[in-house]
C-alpha cells in the first residue's frame, strides 16, 4: 500500500542525493550554495569558484566552466547541503579541507563577512567530517588570501 502510494505522489525524478554526481560537481554546487547563502550571486564569487576549481582539481579552463555550469544547475534545484556533501565525502580529507578553504574564499570573495554564509559553511564542514581545528586552518588561510587580494 505504502509503496503505490509514493508512486502516485512522486514524480519520479531522483534528486540530487539519489543521482550520481562527480564529487567534484558537488563540490562546485556546494561552493554555489556557499555563494548564495547571503541571497546575492555577484560574478566576482563566480569567478572565485572557478579559481577554486582550477586550483583544487588541476582543471583547465574549459572543465571549471563545465562543472561550474553543473553545480550551479544543481544549486538551483537543491533541498540541502546535504544531498552534495554525499558525495564530497567521497573525496580525501585534504580535498575535503581545501573545499571548506574555498567556501571561506566564496563567502569573503564580495568583501563583506556574512553570518549565515559562516554558519553555512562550518555545517557544511561537519557533513564533511572536517573538525574544527582543520576548519579554522582553512578560514584563516582564506582570510590571509582575501585580505592578499584586496590589496
Amino acid at each position: 500500500m505504502m509503496g503505490f502510494l509514493s508512486k502516485i505522489f512522486s514524480s519520479g525524478a531522483k534528486t540530487p542525493a539519489q543521482k550520481s554526481i562527480e564529487p567534484e560537481v558537488a563540490a562546485a554546487a556546494l561552493l554555489v550554495e556557499a555563494a548564495l547563502a547571503d541571497g546575492i550571486y555577484a560574478d566576482i564569487e563566480s569567478d572565485q569558484i572557478a579559481m577554486i576549481l582550477l586550483e583544487s582539481f588541476d582543471f583547465d579552463a574549459a572543465r571549471a566552466d563545465s562543472v561550474l555550469a553543473q553545480g550551479e544547475a544543481l544549486a538551483e534545484e537543491a533541498v540541502d547541503a546535504h544531498q552534495f556533501t554525499k558525495h564530497v565525502k567521497k573525496l580525501p580529507m585534504d580535498q575535503r579541507i581545501s573545499i571548506i578553504e574555498g567556501l571561506y574564499l566564496v563567502a569573503f570573495a564580495d568583501g563583506e563577512k556574512c553570518p549565515i554564509e559562516d554558519a553555512f559553511i562550518r555545517h557544511v564542514a561537519g557533513l564533511l567530517h572536517v573538525e574544527d581545528v582543520p576548519r579554522a586552518g582553512a578560514r584563516k588561510r582564506a582570510q590571509a588570501r582575501a585580505d592578499g587580494q584586496s590589496r
